[in-house]
């Protein structure tokens, strides 16, 4: 199996900026309306301290998983903080506030999840049942409105102004980690001539998170809908846990079995990347090195090949 060359270090695009992540280290590099950039450097621990659990083939991807998604939409609430009107009225936060907030967001956002990617396929689906007698053929419908609504939603949000930016952003992140990944150095022109495409980004881990449940699916047959609904929502969890672990396995091999099974997940970054500006790659490289010694690694690489 071709190793690839694996840096460990992942981010996603937040609101005119870049966060990096690199083992319990995370920065948040934004461009400000006024142009400066603004580096935030913290820890983050994670919600499992349980380094069995961590290391727990599948659980460790549920795990990743809920800790991306939390740390993820903080970063992003961060960002978008240097793009409202203050109210000076009211004042600063409270950090109990915030979080209540927080979690009321991050159950909402969930909530909504399950509702549209889960039960309305599985449910406009029911309709079909009407004139098709197939079992099989009702759950390979219920996966293509699923995968059909996957593909709707990253293109309509891709016509709003803001999340086009957050893409071009996206498309800054990735070819950051693929120019040091490459064993070239980290500077604007090598970043520009470095690819959109990564095998670990989060896009591929959703397209695969619906394929999988696809498959899985086709497992569940009993009579009661309502028992079919839960347990759909039941095997996300192992879903995301299996997905995690190709995704992670892609991202360390250059096997052309793998590189195979990821080109849909690289064809769906071409929707949710953007090529990005000097601006926004100078934003990714402050982003990287706030978290991430990439000479040392990159001489690393190059001593490697």
């Amino acid at each position: 199996m071709g190793k690839l060359a694996y840096s460990g270090i992942g981010g996603q695009a937040v609101m005119e900026g870049v966060m990096m992540k690199y083992k319990e280290s995370y920065a948040v590099a934004v461009r400000k309306p006024d142009h400066e950039i603004i580096v935030e450097k913290k820890e983050y621990h994670g919600i499992c301290k349980n380094q069995t659990l961590r290391n727990m083939v599948f659980v460790r991807g549920v795990i990743s998983f809920v800790e991306s998604f939390v740390l993820g939409l903080s970063t992003l609430t961060f960002s978008a903080s240097f793009f409202e009107e203050e109210d000076k009225d009211k004042g600063a936060k409270s950090e109990k506030k915030e979080k209540a907030e927080m979690g009321f967001t991050i159950a909402l956002s969930l909530l909504l999840a399950v509702a549209i990617f889960m039960a309305l396929p599985f449910y406009v689906s029911l309709f079909f049942q009407r004139y098709i007698s197939s079992e099989t053929l009702i759950i390979l419908i219920e996966g293509a409105l699923r995968l059909l609504i996957f593909f709707a939603y990253i293109v309509l949000i891709s016509r709003m102004e803001d999340i086009r930016r957050v893409f071009m952003y996206h498309g800054a992140e990735h070819k950051c980690i693929n120019c040091i990944e490459h064993g070239m150095d980290l500077t604007v022109e090598n970043v520009k001539a470095s690819s959109r495409e990564h095998k670990r980004c989060g896009t591929s881990f959703l397209f695969f998170v619906v394929i999988i449940t696809i498959i899985a699916t086709m497992f569940i047959r009993v009579d009661s809908r309502i028992l079919r609904l839960v347990l759909r929502i039941a095997i996300i969890p192992l879903v995301a846990g299996i997905s995690y672990e190709f995704i992670r396995l892609a991202g360390r091999s250059n096997h052309p079995v793998i590189n195979a099974l990821s080109k849909p997940g690289l064809w769906m970054q071409k929707l949710t990347t953007r090529e990005p500006d000097e601006e926004m790659i100078e934003v990714g490289i402050a982003s990287v090195e706030a978290v991430f010694d990439w000479k040392s690694y990159v001489r690393t690489v190059r001593e490697e090949t």
